[in-house]
């Protein structure tokens, strides 16, 4: 028997050696090897891959800011609507600046010619009748040609058929009103268009910037822009024109293309004939009848008398999309001293004329260009 403790390492080797029992070296096999080393490669390849993201984003949340920059313009925009937010000076559409508000109606007189042709009442006529140009047509498939009056004939005081001259009158201010509705719409829509955007182009930038000094915003108050860039209904727009001028028979319009008597206190305008000898006031004068337009347009959209005209707006907006110029007209009790007064008449000359048959009429693009953009 052999003693088990005597079995060290060093006695088997002398046991063997006697014995004369050998074991052959094992060698190392290079496949194994091999196998183990792509093993470990890949290891160390998958835990590279997958830590490196992390590492990355943990970067960027120590070293970095985000450059993104949340819009809240609509959510404050709807927060004041529904009362949510005290209306103070500092908030909503309460600010004006006057500097540059009307640079693009300047430019309208600058390039003007100053040899415009005064079309008389048959002439217009005449046209009108060439190129189809009917308001029964309108009223049924809300399709206007883009023709382009500059002056009122003056021929229009002598017209004695109330409903020749009103036609007429109509037919002359109707494209005008709708192609500067038209302009606004397509600025509103590029308006969103940015808001709905987290980076904009130098472009964009650039566009927003003149708009914000165009609608005389402040503070760049992106929910006064958007209450501010909106059209005035086709039917209150006709029925003021109508009421200030007398349906096109009055002095200012003939002279000054005033078709909506605003006030200047500098520059260019006529002087009231029943105005005090004291009183500095005159009624705005234009080259052309489209310049008195968008004076109109930008004037409800920016002086604080309208204010509630706006807001009203931007409520059947949010409710509707659609404008009740029946309800907007009452909102402009300010525009003349009569107020509540003036309203009741505005109101009138709507429904008697079916003026509101006009609210949802289109004018056609004048080039393929702004066709698409509509």
């Amino acid at each position: 028997m052999i003693d088990i403790e005597m079995l060290n390492l060093k006695n088997l080797k002398k046991i063997f050696k006697k014995k004369k029992i050998t074991f052959p070296k094992i060698k190392q096999n290079k496949n194994f090897k091999s196998f183990y080393g792509t093993i470990s490669a890949s290891f160390i390849l998958v835990f590279i891959f997958y830590v490196t993201p992390l590492f990355v984003d943990l970067t960027k949340n120590i070293f970095f800011k985000s450059q993104v920059v949340e819009n809240k313009s609509k959510k404050i925009f709807n927060n004041t609507l529904e009362g949510k937010e005290e209306i103070t000076e500092n908030n909503l559409d309460k600010k004006l600046n006057i500097k540059n508000l009307f640079d693009d109606i300047f430019d309208i007189n600058d390039d003007s010619p100053t040899d415009v042709v005064r079309l008389n009442a048959s002439t217009l006529d005449e046209l009108f009748k060439d190129t189809d140009y009917s308001l029964k047509k309108i009223r049924e498939n809300k399709i206007v040609k883009p023709i382009e009056i500059s002056l009122l004939p003056t021929e229009l005081k002598k017209i004695e058929n109330a409903k020749r001259k009103k036609d007429l009158f109509i037919k002359i201010v109707l494209p005008l009103i709708l192609e500067e509705n038209k302009n606004v719409e397509i600025d509103r829509k590029m308006l969103f268009s940015i808001l709905n955007k987290n980076n904009n182009t130098n472009s964009e930038k650039l566009w927003l910037k003149k708009k914000l000094k165009q609608y005389g915003v402040v503070d760049n108050d992106l929910s006064t822009l958007k209450i501010r860039m909106d059209i005035v209904p086709a039917s209150i727009a006709i029925a003021q024109a109508a009421k200030e001028t007398g349906w096109g028979t009055s002095r200012f319009a003939i002279e000054g293309n005033a078709l909506f008597g605003q006030w200047t206190w500098s520059g260019e305008g006529i002087k009231p004939a029943a105005a005090d000898s004291d009183s500095s006031h005159k009624v705005m004068k234009f080259k052309v009848l489209k310049a008195s337009v968008r004076a109109y347009i930008r004037n409800l959209n920016t002086h604080s008398s309208y204010r509630n005209f706006r807001k009203e707006r931007a409520i059947q907006r949010d409710n509707h999309t659609t404008l009740n110029s029946l309800e907007l007209v009452n909102f402009l009790d300010q525009y003349a001293e009569t107020g509540k007064e003036y309203t009741k008449i505005l109101k009138k000359i709507m429904e008697q004329n079916s003026l509101i048959d006009f609210d949802d009429a289109k004018i056609l693009p004048r080039s393929k260009k702004i066709k698409n953009l509509i």
